[in-house]
Parts: C-alpha cells; structure tokens; sequence
C-alpha cells in the first residue's frame, strides 16, 4: 500500500511511504521547490505547479475595479452631492444664524442708545421740572413772608395804636383822679375851692414832666 504524506513549510516535503502485506513499511522523500517550470519533475516522483500566491488573478482585478469603479460614481454622482448639500445646508443654516444674532445685537444696541437717550430726557425734564418747582415756592415764600410780615406790621401797629389809646385814656383818667385829689386837698387845706383849670394845667405839667424824664 503507498502512502503519501505531504508537510507544508519553507519548501515542501512529500513522503512516499509503503505499506506491506506483513507490515512493515518503506518510506521515500521528493522534495519540491516551487514554483516549477511546466513539465518539470523533480526526482522520480513528479510534483505539480501550484499557484503563485502573488500572482494576481483576472476575475479578482476586474471584481475590484469593478467594485472601484462602482463606489466611484456612487461618490460622485451620489453621496458626494448629498454630503456637498447637507454641508451647504447646514452652512446656510449657520449662517443664517449668524445673521439673525447680528441683527438681534444691533437692535438690542438701537434699543439699549434709545432707552439711554430717552432717560437721559427724563431726567432733563425731570432737573427742569424740579428747578421750576423750587422757584414757584421760593417765590411763594417770599410772598407769604411779605404777607406774614405785612400782617405782623399791621398787627403791631394796631397794638401800639391801641396801647397808646389806652395810655391816653389811662393818663386822662389818672389825670383826672390826680385833679380831683389836687383839688380837694387843697380845699382841705386852704378852705376854698381852686381853679380847675389852674388844676388841671399844674396836673398836666406834672405828668409831662414824670413822662418825658
């Protein structure tokens, strides 16, 4: 019985072993390098040409570039446009949004001059309103206190007028109690009646006096 045992490596040894009725066994060895030459044998027992495992096949190349080929115009007419409109869309969306954040800033900025402006008139006419005010009641005042004043003036008048009525009544009624007691005293006193005028100008010229000192 033959039998071939093949072992796999840098080169490839095929053994040839024999098998007897009676069991015993005759082994021989052909070694191969590949690759060989077509029709070339190497020893008595022949080993044929394998593949070349760099050696490209036509069927996998032409799958390839097929496959290549295929992927290729997917890219171009296909995914490439798609992806190209996506990043369009998605810049004009930024862009957009990049507008609109400039226009929403600048009218927050129109809006913040306008509202300080606004407050800036405020309190202008707010400073006016106040100065006019200070000057209604400064002027207020001083005509109150020139009315107060001429109201105290007439009042003080009025008294003194009325004192000096009452000094004057005071001093014709003392007058003529000082006249009356002058009178009789000396009436007491000398037995006969004096003048009353004589009396009544010697009471005036004292009372005169007593004021005036």
């Amino acid at each position: 019985m033959l039998t071939a045992v093949v072992t796999r490596g840098l080169e490839v040894e095929v053994r040839l072993v024999v098998t007897a009725e009676e069991g015993e066994t005759h082994e021989s060895t052909v070694d191969c390098e590949f690759p060989l030459e077509e029709g070339e044998t190497n020893g008595e027992y022949p080993c044929a040409a394998g593949p070349s495992p760099l050696a490209v096949e036509m069927k996998e190349l032409a799958w390839g570039a097929g496959a290549f080929i295929v992927l290729a115009l997917l890219m171009r007419f296909w995914l490439f446009p798609a992806v190209k409109k996506g990043m369009d869309a998605r810049y004009h969306v930024i862009r957009s949004g990049h507008e609109q954040a400039d226009t929403a800033r600048a009218a927050a900025r129109a809006e913040v001059a306008e509202y300080e402006s606004a407050l800036a008139n405020v309190r202008a006419e707010a400073h006016e309103r106040v100065e006019a005010a200070r000057a209604i009641l400064e002027t207020e005042r001083s005509q109150r206190l020139a009315e107060v004043n001429a109201t105290i003036a007439a009042k003080r008048e009025a008294a003194a007028a009325e004192a000096a009525a009452a000094r004057e009544a005071a001093s014709a009624e003392v007058a003529s109690a000082v006249a009356d007691v002058t009178t009789r005293t000396v009436e007491l006193a000398t037995g006969k009646v004096p003048d009353a005028a004589t009396v009544q100008r010697a009471v005036d010229d004292v009372m005169g006096a007593g004021v005036s000192s």
